[in-house]
């Protein structure tokens, strides 16, 4: 901002006047000095209010930003939340159509059942029994699937065969030569004994209220201890008193009862003593600290474990049978005497089950549905 410029006084002074304003050096300021002074005020005071405009005017400027990041950033927030939403109801819409999409398979394929049982009623004797020998090897794979054994599904097979080869007829010699390629592939694949399984986890249950909990171990310890260290303390004493003896009948003829009567006070304090103070590792505090109710407890947790390790078994779920038979294994080495003959048999039962659980899978007699199909479609 520009001050006007003070206009050039066309008269000049009179000579009077200027010689009136004449003054000596130091007395007063001149005239000039003066002016000077006033415009350089106005121009600080100009410049001073011309910042303090400017430096509202950016404070404005900056609350206008801060208030339009705070709106951005909320609708970025809204914005996230309606994807989110977005996303939900894309997978709920996902998991409904492939429930549906089931749904329609299994009404489907329960048309075509229903469609192949209305043709049966048409069939003749061969067919008939190529119909009867498929719903049959079909049942028998669902039972060995639900039982985890093979035997159900060898034995149809077997039946199969035998009312194929009973039949004479030409056309199903494919079906036979399947069938016996089946029953060699099954009876080479590996099975699992769930009859064993089942029987020995049984015997375990039954071997549960023999096994010795640790605390009863210690007391039996310490009651079978006790009378042989005082044996030993027993003997100890008139050893001792006999070698003092000994050593005192050489140093002097004369007899020394009172230093073997003394001898053998000191080991008797000595024992005594070292009694009241006993150490012993303890890995479980809680397994020594069990009350006899607590115990009974343990002892039925334990139960329960080994029947859900047992239901799980029948149900093949074989990662459910494995957990449970680990946290049984797990409480037996924590509450029970694993020094002891049962204790260590319980422990090496449990491991062998845990290693007898894997996930043993069933084989399919995919040939022989194969050459049923065939057989039914007449080619």
């Amino acid at each position: 901002m520009t001050l006007p410029e003070q206009a050039p006084n066309p008269t000049p002074p009179h000579p009077a006047t200027a010689s009136s304003q004449v003054h000596p050096a130091g007395s007063r300021m001149p005239q000039a000095w003066v002016w000077t002074s006033v415009t350089l005020g106005i121009a600080a005071t100009i410049a001073i209010i011309s910042a303090a405009m400017l430096w509202q005017r950016l404070n404005n400027i900056q609350q206008q930003l801060a208030l339009q990041s705070a709106d951005s950033r909320s609708q970025a927030v809204e914005a996230r939340t309606l994807a989110r939403q977005a996303e939900d109801v894309s997978r709920d819409t996902a998991s409904r159509m492939s429930v549906m999409e089931a749904r329609v398979g299994e009404v489907a394929l329960q048309r075509g059942q229903l469609e192949e049982l209305v043709q049966s009623l048409s069939r003749n004797r061969d067919d008939t029994m190529v119909g009867d020998i498929e719903s049959a090897v079909r049942f028998a794979m669902q039972q060995s699937q639900l039982s985890g054994s093979p035997d159900p599904l060898v034995s149809a097979l077997k039946i199969a065969q035998q009312r194929v080869t009973v039949s004479a007829q030409p056309r199903l010699a494919p079906l036979q030569r399947a069938i016996a390629r089946d029953l060699d592939r099954i009876s080479a694949s590996k099975s699992l004994d769930t009859a064993g399984l089942l029987a020995r986890m049984d015997d375990l249950l039954r071997q549960i209220d023999d096994l010795p909990l640790q605390n009863d171990v210690l007391d039996k310890n310490a009651r079978r201890t006790a009378p042989a260290r005082n044996r030993g303390n027993a003997s100890a004493a008139p050893s001792g008193a006999a070698a003092s003896a000994n050593a005192a009948a050489d140093d002097s003829a004369t007899p020394s009862w009172w230093l073997s009567a003394l001898s053998t006070a000191w080991g008797v304090v000595h024992e005594e003593a070292r009694s009241l103070v006993r150490v012993r590792r303890i890995d479980y505090p809680d397994a020594v600290l069990l009350s006899p109710t607590q115990a009974f407890f343990v002892r039925e947790n334990l139960k329960l474990r080994i029947l859900n390790a047992r239901m799980a078994l029948l149900g093949r779920q074989m990662n459910a049978s494995r957990n449970d038979l680990a946290a049984a294994a797990d409480a037996v080495h924590k509450y029970f005497d694993i020094s002891s003959r049962r204790g260590q048999q319980a422990a090496q039962q449990l491991n062998q089950l845990q290693q007898a659980m894997q996930d043993v899978e069933v084989p399919r007699a995919n040939d022989t549905l194969a050459a049923l199909a065939t057989a039914a479609a007449g080619r």
